[in-house]
């Protein structure tokens, strides 16, 4: 594929980012890519490398090899119908996605990878302003409703998938607007959110019906969604966070991340956020070092913090990949996201002990300890005690599952597993006509392995309603 020496004669080049003083003044993407003679020339560097591990990355399975000869030689229409044959939307995934692909990518033996990102970036974006968007409804409509409940990257997945098979689908969003994790999990700077609108409209030029602000179980049912559905599917998220359980935890201005977040980008869309947290002025905790922590950690800077300190309580990962961590694995490696390249510190190996508040109850310092990994096992180091002082903390250290208290799933009887996610096999769950995918499935995970199981659930689903018209027919 490709130029069979371009891999040879070009180097890997990426599209420049914004100057961090700049960027830093607005909630604007930062990210630009390569005019298209630049890309055409890094599509070339796609070697015909006989097994394309990139396909063992991609969790969507995408047809890298094919559209990226498809760039070089200038065939973007073709390309466009590549991509899209497995990615509902490359324009996000071109944003958001951390490019497992271009880990696995042979080039990644020389730390070159192609930049596999970077192309599918730009057709994403070509498509979702051009041509290519144009509505794809049925051909045939079917018989069957199917409820969606959850508009994240699973849920519009699977909606789109199951009306572009002629099923007739409603999604359910408990939040005033559509995109779920894609609208109030990540912020501006990552991905503006009329990348996700347009989005929206061709869904519902192919009959996909959206209803924001009807929390299900609440607003409606589980007996009402399974009298008016044939099908249900569970892309519920895994929302749970995990917390801190700490002395000081209870006092004002320590608060889970997603509430930060979320806040952040209501006033970015525009609305008005009464209470809102914000880190403007303030001394910053942010506690994890995850995509979580680093996105609270560039809405910080944007807030103008007065400062910020991400602590993260294992030891920093190593600069080179270990032994046992090979190619074409994940590089289990030091990373510095585009976040943490604006600035701020970042501290390893650092245990809360508590949080120490003022006499107000609001949060003044947190109180750590050094620790050190010790047969496997974290061991605090003796006499290593110290204090951070800060006004706003934030919890970024993961997620534990889905909502313990989540009311459609109690309604619906669903089980769930020892991870606290919905038990399922292949994507049914143990009752009747309920899927679940997507983080309800299979835990906090990229938006790269939603998208690709809600594509999965949505064959699921048609299988399953495919066979019980033909019973229904005996």
């Amino acid at each position: 594929m490709g130029d069979p020496r371009g891999f040879l004669q070009i180097g890997r080049k990426k599209g420049a980012s914004r100057d961090v003083a700049a960027r830093v003044g607005d909630f604007r993407e930062f990210e630009a890519t390569l005019p298209e003679d630049a890309l055409r020339e890094q599509a070339s560097r796609c070697m015909d490398c006989g097994i394309p591990f990139c396909h063992k990355g991609c969790p969507l399975g995408n047809l890298i090899p094919e559209w990226n000869d498809h760039v070089y030689r200038g065939r973007m229409e073709d390309a466009f119908e590549a991509l899209l044959a497995t990615n509902n939307f490359p324009e996000v995934t071109g944003r958001v996605c951390p490019a497992p692909c271009e880990a696995a990518c042979v080039l990644n033996i020389e730390k070159q990878p192609v930049t596999i990102k970077e192309v599918e970036r730009f057709l994403g974006e070509r498509i979702n302003c051009g041509e290519a968007l144009a509505p794809r409804p049925a051909a045939l409509r079917k018989q069957a409703r199917v409820a969606v409940v959850g508009s994240g990257p699973a849920g519009l997945a699977a909606a789109q998938q199951l009306a572009r098979k002629g099923y007739e689908v409603t999604v359910f969003e408990r939040s005033d607007r559509i995109g779920g994790l894609l609208r109030y999990g990540i912020p501006d700077f990552k991905l503006e959110k009329d990348v996700i609108d347009r989005r929206i409209g061709q869904m519902q030029a192919e009959g996909v019906a959206f209803r924001a602000g009807v929390e299900a179980g609440v607003h409606v049912t589980a007996r009402e969604l399974r009298q008016e559905h044939d099908a249900i599917l569970l892309a519920v998220g895994a929302s749970e966070p995990r917390d801190l359980t700490v002395e000081g935890r209870h006092l004002r201005g320590v608060h889970p991340a997603m509430e930060f977040l979320t806040q952040a980008n209501k006033k970015a869309a525009g609305d008005a956020v009464l209470g809102q947290i914000v880190a403007t002025g303030k001394n910053v905790i942010i506690l994890g070092g995850g995509d979580t922590g680093s996105d609270c950690l560039g809405t910080s800077h944007r807030q103008r913090a007065k400062s910020v300190t991400q602590l993260e309580l294992m030891p920093a990962p190593p600069g080179e990949r270990a032994p046992s961590n090979p190619w074409p694995e994940w590089p289990l490696v030091f990373r510095t996201s585009s976040s943490q390249e604006e600035g701020g510190v970042r501290d390893f190996a650092v245990q809360t002990k508590r949080l120490l508040g003022d006499d107000r109850g609001q949060v003044r310092a947190l109180e750590a300890a050094r620790v050190e990994l010790r047969a496997g096992r974290l061991v605090e180091i003796e006499g290593s005690t110290f204090a951070i002082p800060c006004e706003l903390v934030l919890l970024a250290m993961g997620f534990t599952g889905v909502e313990k208290k989540h009311p459609l799933l109690a309604q619906l009887g669903v089980a769930l597993d020892a991870r606290t996610n919905v038990a399922h096999s292949a994507f049914a769950t143990g009752v009747e006509g309920v899927f679940v995918a997507g983080d309800a499935a299979r835990g906090a995970s990229l938006v790269v392995w939603a998208i690709a199981e809600g594509r999965r659930a949505a064959d699921e689903i048609d299988r399953y309603l495919s066979c019980e018209r033909e019973r229904a027919a005996e």
